[in-house]
């Protein structure tokens, strides 16, 4: 289906270009027709205001940055956060704010894919767990029969964790509290159950607000324009003819 917006079309190369850019995605091309249209429709929106816009779209990316970026600056402003906003997020994400850190763990991993029975697999890691927390002793010989992580050659060992080491599931779950030995909990990731066995903690040290409160008003701000620039283009699309393409729309400025 042809992509149009507002009689403006885009080329079926010009997708096919875009799509590279999109090339780890589940629909690169869908992606890309996406991509392109809310461009286009930035696009159109600067020369309604006059900005100065190349006449050929993608052939100087940096010139079409900049007119998006002037775009945004002059329809979009987004307010500074306050000092106050700025305490208050680092007092309830204090744990973002620490270095050093380290947890020595093992784990026995029941993986789930797309195929495999979710209820048998579950009840396997509970029947195990309690063998774990019964006898801890046997981690590594449960871990070395039942994980599907390599692993469980070494016993389910995983070493020493540091922070951003693995998925954010499994990081809440062995840095959170101050627990040794098995956890009494499944951890559920997106690779399945996961039987965790704490070593030990080595405790790290707070960054200090003053250290971090710059980087913490720049993620702030982030977040607010992410969100102001999606009504922004919802707004933007809900009164545009557009075709080839389904993007969200709003029919009012007035969004809640």
């Amino acid at each position: 289906m042809p992509l149009t917006i507002n009689n403006t079309s885009v080329t079926d190369e010009a997708i096919a270009e875009e799509a590279k850019c999109h090339a780890d995605s589940a629909s690169p091309l869908e992606n890309a027709r996406r991509a392109l249209a809310v461009k286009e429709l930035l696009f159109q929106r600067a020369c309604e205001l006059g900005l100065d816009v190349p006449m050929t779209r993608g052939a100087e990316p940096a010139q079409d940055d900049a007119v998006i970026e002037e775009l945004l600056a002059r329809e979009v402003p987004t307010p500074k956060p306050t000092a106050e906003e700025c305490s208050r997020y680092y007092e309830s994400h204090s744990a973002k704010f620490r270095i050093g850190d380290l947890v020595e763990a093992a784990h026995i991993l029941f993986a789930v894919t797309p195929a495999a029975p979710l209820g048998a697999i579950r009840q396997q890691a509970e029947t195990t767990l309690k063998q774990a927390l019964t006898a801890p002793a046997q981690f590594g010989a449960l871990a070395s029969r039942f994980s599907n992580c390599p692993s469980a050659a070494q016993g389910g060992n995983l070493g020493q964790l540091q922070r951003g080491q693995t998925v954010p599931e499994f990081e809440a779950a062995v840095f959170k509290g101050h627990e040794i030995g098995v956890l009494p909990r499944l951890v559920n990731t997106r690779y399945g159950f996961h039987i965790v066995r704490v070593e030990r903690r080595i405790a790290g040290r707070q960054l200090p607000f003053e250290q971090v409160k710059e980087d913490i008003a720049s993620f702030l701000q982030r977040q607010v324009q992410h969100k102001a620039v999606r009504q922004y283009l919802k707004v933007l699309a809900g009164k545009a003819r557009i075709s080839g393409v389904d993007l969200e729309r709003a029919e009012s400025p007035l969004l809640q």
